[in-house]
């Protein structure tokens, strides 16, 4: 009597197809990545499915994880930012490969879910078309189909076994050989992705022309320059911060994961809303105004207390108030709405804007055009305020309203709608935990209060007096300023702590503040070992 066959049935999972199909997700998620960056190349760069995801974080991020985020990994946060996103992506490719392995149609379910989040992350990013959306979309479906391959290869592999012909065969490596064909297909695959990566990042490269017009950009003279710096600017300490600080040092905290390449044919500031005139510029209108040239200190509100997110550069630009000027703003308007092309937006006073404290729309740094991480080729520079409310870069939009009716990027999120930079001292020299020797130690730093000016820093060992600091020269209120101070130290662990006096005479205050929602405060302490 002939025996009924029956169809074999798949065993449960076993370590190596588990792994196996873990290993499909991880390829097939390359190939989503891969395929959306290579199609990526012709549309905009915010399209990609890594960017769209890394700024849709972003602008989700609570104030308190930024602030830990920039604490502690300081200008690395993108980096660290996209370090966690690839291990997130791995871990949850592993788990769609296996879960695709038990069961097609849950796979298929979570490919789709992660695909409709990818692309609601790229249309709901500012200056994205819905037809952006084509990169993910098509990613989203090769991975889709090359899962589809693998995990097909894996059923087969597991099946063999169970097949009366299989169990007969005197070759027992059949199985084997068919692993090693899958590892071998995704092999393949993996380096397809990665050169269909390359390729993408290549060719974007390529048709983007930004950098080189930037090279080829002259600026040209400033109407007003930059007033002459005083000789002694800089502290006599050893190793403290250059007064003037290098555009390749000068510190990088925003929002865009992928930085804005624009077009200086493309570029144009609207400004509107309560004003009598709205006004277009380009930025050959920008070349054509009297520019002014100012050495301006920036800080970044994350900055903790004696942190490096500080610098001090010699920007060229058009004056705001004269832009204000043309468009002539309302009267009951207290507030500048400024917008990047990327989306963020920074709230700040109209009447900063208008005093003459020389708040500008830069397009120079340091003697040369803006680099393309630091705004080019606009970005706005405002004495006085912390950057989140001032500092907008590839700035693209002003408009003219009011508090009352509208809120910026971080205001949002729980930072205060006005910025003043408060006053801060640094210790620089030595460093916190070094070891020095016994006697003469030189004890430097750098201090600022934007548009007050500093008058005094003053030094504290242990629990001394307070004793004054020698200033450097003072170029402007609204650059640092930097000191020195030797000590004679004798053995043992001590506590050096500065603190500085504003020009209207305010002292520093003690009283410890984190960086949210308006600046972090405090007098900073270093300890150093004297051997």
């Amino acid at each position: 009597m002939a025996q009924q066959r029956s169809a074999p049935q798949r065993p449960a999972l076993r370590s190596g197809p588990t792994a196996l199909a873990a290993l499909a997700g991880v390829v097939s998620a390359a190939v989503v990545l891969s395929v959306a960056e290579l199609v990526g190349a012709f549309f905009t760069a915010r399209a990609t499915p890594l960017i769209a995801l890394g700024s849709t974080f972003i602008d989700f991020t609570p104030p308190w994880m930024k602030d830990f985020a920039i604490a502690t990994f300081g200008t690395n946060d993108k980096a660290a930012l996209f370090a966690g996103m690839g291990l997130t992506i791995l871990l949850l490719a592993c788990v769609l490969g296996v879960v695709a392995y038990r069961s097609w149609v849950l796979g298929v379910a979570g490919v789709l879910l992660m695909g409709g989040i990818i692309v609601a992350s790229v249309v709901t990013r500012a200056g994205v078309k819905p037809l952006d959306a084509v990169p993910s979309l098509l990613g989203t479906a090769a991975g889709l189909l090359v899962l589809r391959y693998l995990v097909s290869m894996l059923w087969r592999t597991r099946q063999w076994p169970d097949a009366p012909s299989d169990r007969a065969a005197k070759d027992p490596d059949r199985p084997a050989a068919s692993r090693r064909a899958f590892v071998a297909a995704t092999g393949i695959t993996a380096a397809a992705a990665a050169v269909a990566a390359t390729g993408g990042r290549l060719l974007s490269a390529a048709r983007s022309n930004v950098a080189q017009a930037r090279e080829a950009l002259t600026l040209p003279a400033p109407a007003r320059p930059a007033a002459p710096v005083p000789a002694g600017v800089q502290s006599k300490t050893a190793g403290v911060t250059p007064w003037l600080t290098p555009n390749q040092d000068f510190y990088r905290i925003d929002t865009a994961l992928s930085v804005p390449a624009i077009n200086v044919q493309d570029w144009e500031l609207r400004i509107h809303g309560l004003v009598e005139q709205e006004v277009r510029l380009s930025f050959q209108d920008l070349l054509d105004a009297d520019l002014i040239e100012s050495h301006v200190s920036l800080t970044c509100v994350s900055n903790p207390v004696g942190g490096n997110l500080a610098g001090n550069a010699k920007w060229l630009g058009m004056p705001i108030r004269d832009v204000l000027k043309l468009a002539r703003p309302k009267q009951g308007a207290d507030m500048v709405l400024s917008t990047s092309i990327d989306g963020f937006s920074a709230s700040t006073p109209l009447e900063v804007l208008q005093d003459d404290r020389d708040a500008m729309l830069a397009i120079g740094m340091n003697g040369e055009p803006l680099p393309l991480e630091h705004g080019y080729p606009v970005r706005m520079v405002v004495p006085g305020l912390y950057g989140f409310v001032s500092a907008t870069k590839w700035v693209v939009d002003l408009e003219v309203t009011r508090f009352a009716d509208n809120k910026a990027y971080w205001t949002q999120r729980g930072w205060s709608e006005r910025g003043p930079i408060k006053t801060m001292a640094r210790v620089e020299v030595p460093k916190s935990f070094a070891k020095v020797p016994a006697g003469k130690v030189a004890i430097g730093g750098t201090a600022w209060a934007q548009t007050r000016g500093i008058t005094k820093v003053e030094v504290q060992i242990d629990n001394g007096p307070w004793t004054e600091a020698v200033l450097s020269a003072e170029a402007s209120v609204v650059t640092w300023r930097q000191w020195s101070f030797d000590w004679e130290a004798t053995p043992g662990p001590h506590y050096i702590k500065a603190r500085a006096t504003d020009g209207t005479g305010e002292l520093q205050t003690d009283k410890r503040a984190d960086p949210v929602p308006d600046g972090a405060s405090g007098w900073q302490s270093v300890m150093v070992t004297v051997e």
